[in-house]
């Protein structure tokens, strides 16, 4: 009896270990991400009208992402691409792409307190911007131009279950 009781615990311990969240902007919550991108229409639909199209000719866009507070070393990617003239993460995960072409190419980093705000809905990209509580390298005008979706980016922070430690370190 006594051990059954004990192999139960252990089998509970084993459980809910292996459906805790990954750390938030991790390897594996970046692909995750990747998944919520694709099933929200906002995403797909109006980045692909004309934030996609601009991709120096290689027909996809890459998102280097990380919170300030883990280190620059913690950042993944997502890679956008066109098909079918909507905006379709192909790839979220470890960064593979590490020469980025800033004229159509984004980083962005923020605090995790910040990223928990912004996926929560507390005040969209303008907000971010303007108070420098998202930090982002690449072309500012076009972020401009699609303020609605990127509002809906955003947001994946609090659509995509994340931890709160810092993800291990995949860069450097």
């Amino acid at each position: 009896m006594k051990y059954t009781a004990i192999a139960l615990a252990a089998m509970a311990a084993f459980a809910t270990a292996a459906h805790a969240a990954p750390p938030m902007m991790s390897v594996e919550w970046t692909a995750q991400a990747c998944d919520a991108f694709n099933k929200d229409p906002v995403l797909t639909n109006d980045l692909g009208t004309k934030w996609i199209k601009n991709n120096a000719g290689r027909g996809y866009k890459i998102i280097h992402l990380y919170r300030t507070d883990c280190g620059e070393a913690t950042q993944t990617e997502l890679k956008i691409q066109d098909k079918d003239g909507k905006a379709i993460c192909v790839y979220g995960g470890a960064v593979q792409s590490s020469k980025m072409d800033y004229a159509v190419d984004y980083t962005m980093h923020a605090t995790t307190d910040r990223w928990d705000e912004m996926g929560a809905g507390e005040y969209g990209p303008m907000k971010a911007m303007m108070f420098g509580r998202l930090k982002f390298t690449g072309p500012k005008m076009e972020a401009m131009s699609v303020m609605g979706p990127f509002e809906h980016f955003l947001l994946l922070p609090g659509k995509v279950p994340g931890d709160k430690a810092c993800p291990h370190q995949v860069n450097g």
